[in-house]
């Protein structure tokens, strides 16, 4: 029985792919909204974006609030400015249908975790700002938060600096502010996510399925990780934020190791590093992802875009 949810995201192809999967009719999570923050691209695209997903999905229903458009103490780099992107090209999406709520994300997250009748999942896929600031504004609502589950950091080498992973560089201290909150966690880095490649044969079963969905979700795929690709040198991109909802759906598709973790964010060269003791024994609430069934994550991936009519 899956807990209730919320998506913050800042879509983004991965985002946008994770979403789908969410939605997806196949195993529908008990998704109670989703909120966006500033992060591959401006807020306004994001929170676009996400909205654009829910009337390809068929669940344009599902409220979409906008959030944070700025880190809390640093200037925005987008990755759209850092390496190009451009949010979900390669798919035709459908606009955005009805009119989105006006409370801000914030405001969504605090009043859902405060009234919660049971313990919230937080699945979050950007930076951190929006859940930052509402531990800051209302720090009692972290009882009511189940888990988060989190993708970000890297073990090893970071894909924005030598040192730092793009979501938590984005937004450092709001990274700090969730890491030492006390809540049971779970992280997703480069080191996991980099094991989960769209290689051209993957990318040719999705686009075989047909359906409007999965196209969309191959055209977006066809164009993504060109950057990584060639950095690391990897067969396919690496798909990032599915492993977050992956793991809500199939947590024997992972191995995790519960170790301490800080966020450097005040080093010239490393901030945003996320400093895992991955042999430390110190007390934790943090639980980092370590393998990943690749092969079986995909054919959960695709037997939700197969469900789509």
């Amino acid at each position: 029985m899956h807990s209730p949810l919320i998506v913050d995201c800042d879509p983004g192809v991965d985002d946008a792919i994770a979403l789908l999967l969410a939605l997806a009719p196949a195993h529908p999570l008990p998704l109670l909204g989703i909120t966006t923050v500033a992060g591959n691209v401006p807020l306004a695209l994001t929170h676009r974006n996400a909205r654009k997903i829910c009337a390809l999905a068929g669940k344009p229903e599902t409220p979409v609030y906008a959030g944070c458009p700025r880190p809390l103490l640093r200037s925005l780099a987008t990755a759209e400015e850092v390496h190009g992107a451009t949010g979900l090209q390669g798919a035709d999406l459908p606009k955005p249908v009805g009119t989105a709520p006006t409370q801000h994300a914030v405001d969504f997250l605090i009043s859902q975790l405060l009234n919660a009748a049971e313990p919230i999942t937080l699945a979050v896929l950007g930076p951190l700002t929006n859940i930052a600031v509402a531990l800051i504004q209302s720090p009692q609502i972290a009882k009511n938060i189940k888990q988060l589950v989190i993708m970000g950091g890297a073990r090893g080498q970071g894909n924005i600096t030598p040192s730092a992973e793009f979501n938590i560089y984005v937004d450092p201290h709001a990274a700090h502010v969730v890491f030492t909150a006390g809540i049971p966690t779970v992280l997703f880095t480069l080191d996991t996510t980099h094991q989960v490649l769209t290689t051209p044969e993957r990318l040719k079963r999705i686009q075989a399925i047909g359906n409007p969905v999965a196209t969309a979700a191959a055209g977006m795929l066809a164009f993504y990780g060109q950057g990584d690709r060639n950095i690391y040198n990897l067969p396919g991109g690496p798909l990032h934020d599915p492993c977050v909802i992956a793991y809500l759906l199939n947590q024997d598709l992972f191995t995790t190791k519960q170790v301490p973790i800080a966020i450097e964010t005040t080093g010239e060269q490393t901030i945003g590093r996320t400093v895992i003791d991955w042999y430390g024994e110190a007390p934790s609430t943090v639980q980092v992802a370590d393998t990943v069934n690749a092969e079986g994550l995909y054919e959960l991936l695709i037997d939700a875009l197969a469900s789509y009519s």
